[in-house]
């Protein structure tokens, strides 16, 4: 049965107007990118954050490698961010062809935290592209037809500033796949979070996706939460920079990855909690998880603090100002 309620309207208007699909690229008209690209005078750098992903890291790059920028000129560089992987994750990237970096060793004098949003962050310090896009560096699958269906809206219409991946993600747990149970913090805690706060987004598929891209001349003035605040909150903070209007989405079909235990999953909600009240002036008391396992006798609490630091705008850092004036120059 479907709810009568009816959508708010700028929500749904946004969603009619601001949706597009590249499922695959038979859909893509990747002639007429490389034509925009060209014409617009546009460069593209395409990031992986990694930490411990030796396993898919190197299928990810080589493809986007071979495709996108051997094969037709659509991607200018691509750039594997490693946050102290413990594996082979640097080495299998660097020998699939990617330029990669230790997180610790970008802006060092800033020194070094852990996490996604940390390495997304200095990413932008680290890659000279006019539009960056971001790929989580643990998807599986064919996702060829990612990095030219989020860069679509941007390179076609210069009034979208940043674009944010859409799909379905199946679900695996012990080997029974269910096919749209992935994305529970986004139904559990991002989505109501969103609607209640900033109902405006409510038309966003998926708001805590890993797979988005923006131009950096936006991307430069806002803040990087920690890590898995930095997806809401750039959300947040480029809505309140370049209005609903300047946001896109692309429905990229299916989404594959590793599944998270129930545990991971609540500390990634109380990141998405922190970050999106800090946001809505209502900063957490504490900034504690504290969660429960039971070991045969009895509950045994367990605290993570979520309440996340935040990285300042690009824009801000000396150092980057001073190389952005040199490229300039």
């Amino acid at each position: 049965m479907v709810d009568s309620v009816a959508m708010r309207p700028d929500a749904r208007a946004w969603f009619s107007g601001r949706t597009t699909t590249a499922r695959s690229l038979d859909a893509i008209d990747v002639d007429g990118l490389i034509a925009a690209k060209r014409r617009s005078g546009t460069s593209v750098s395409v990031v992986l954050p990694a930490r411990d992903e030796q396993e898919t890291v190197g299928l990810l790059v080589a493809d986007v490698v071979e495709r996108w920028m051997h094969r037709v000129h659509l991607v200018d560089e691509l750039l594997v961010v490693d946050s102290d992987s413990t594996d082979a994750t640097a080495e299998v990237a660097r020998a699939a062809g990617a330029d990669v970096v230790a997180a610790s060793d970008v802006l060092p004098a800033h020194g070094s935290r852990p996490g996604k949003g940390e390495a997304l962050w200095k990413s932008l310090a680290a890659t000279t592209g006019d539009v960056v896009v971001f790929l989580d560096s643990d998807l599986t699958g064919d996702v060829s037809h990612y990095v030219p269906g989020l860069l679509g809206p941007l390179l076609t219409d210069p009034q979208v500033q940043y674009v944010k991946g859409c799909y379905t993600r199946p679900l695996e747990i012990d080997g029974v796949t269910v096919p749209s149970g992935g994305g529970r913090v986004t139904e559990l805690t991002a989505r109501p979070l969103l609607n209640a706060l900033w109902p405006e987004l409510a038309g966003v598929v998926q708001p805590l996706g890993g797979e988005y891209a923006g131009r950096r001349s936006v991307l430069e003035q806002v803040p990087f939460a920690g890590a898995y605040g930095v997806e809401i909150g750039l959300l947040i903070d480029l809505l309140e920079l370049v209005g609903l209007g300047g946001l896109a989405q692309v429905d990229l079909g299916v989404r594959r990855h590793s599944s998270q235990s129930q545990e991971a999953l609540g500390v990634m909600a109380g990141q998405v909690v922190a970050t999106a009240l800090a946001r809505a002036a209502s900063p957490v008391a504490g900034g504690l998880l504290t969660q429960f396992r039971h070991d045969g006798t009895g509950f045994v609490p367990r605290s993570t603090a979520v309440a996340l630091d935040e990285r300042p705008p690009m824009a801000t850092v000396p150092e980057y100002r001073a190389r952005a004036a040199d490229l300039a120059g």
